[in-house]
């Protein structure tokens, strides 16, 4: 019986480690392609008023790019962090954007419990392609991307960013 314990400990043990490893294999964020960050800045989208919004309007500025949903209880958890940090860094050219993966409707329900004060867009579908070709694989939700003044990717996030990490990307990048 001792034997088989000593033998099984360590195969269990490995077995978990292999799973960790694949699961972060194929759920961790991969580097987009250029094309991808480049074609961000065509794209627009409706706000909660239904006005279309041209991401290029924030072209330049630090950008944290948070895909969303308001169902999504990680999701909801992070945005009092966000709407903290957005105070704190806006006028240092930080713009924090919301992509919702949702419906108009949900949305407003949403933000009338919820206080947010960084632009909230209606992504749909579309909004889970750009995810996806933004590097999140799984199109599982939050996803976060932060860009620097130059459009370049220096951060991206799958699950709840802990705010600590995106203070610190935030300011290593010179916001």
């Amino acid at each position: 019986m001792q034997k088989r314990l000593l033998f099984g400990i360590p195969l269990v043990l490995a077995a978990l480690a292999t799973g960790i490893w694949v699961a972060q294999a194929r759920y961790a964020p991969k580097t987009p392609a250029a094309s991808a960050v480049a074609a961000l800045w065509q794209l627009r989208f409706p706000d909660v008023q239904g006005h279309e919004q041209p991401l290029s309007q924030w072209r330049g500025q630090v950008i944290v790019l948070n895909f969303w949903a308001s169902w999504c209880a990680p999701c909801r958890e992070e945005m009092p962090d966000f709407v903290v940090l957005r105070e704190q860094f806006h006028a240092k050219g930080v713009e924090f954007v919301g992509i919702a993966i949702d419906r108009s409707a949900n949305v407003e329900q949403f933000l009338q419990r919820v206080q947010v004060n960084y632009p909230i867009l209606i992504g749909e579908g579309a909004a889970h392609s750009l995810s996806r070709r933004l590097g999140n694989p799984s199109g599982a939700l939050p996803y976060t991307v932060v860009l620097d003044r130059d459009g370049h990717i220096v951060l991206r996030h799958l699950g709840r960013l802990p705010r600590a990490r995106l203070e610190a990307a935030l300011r290593q990048i010179g916001a």
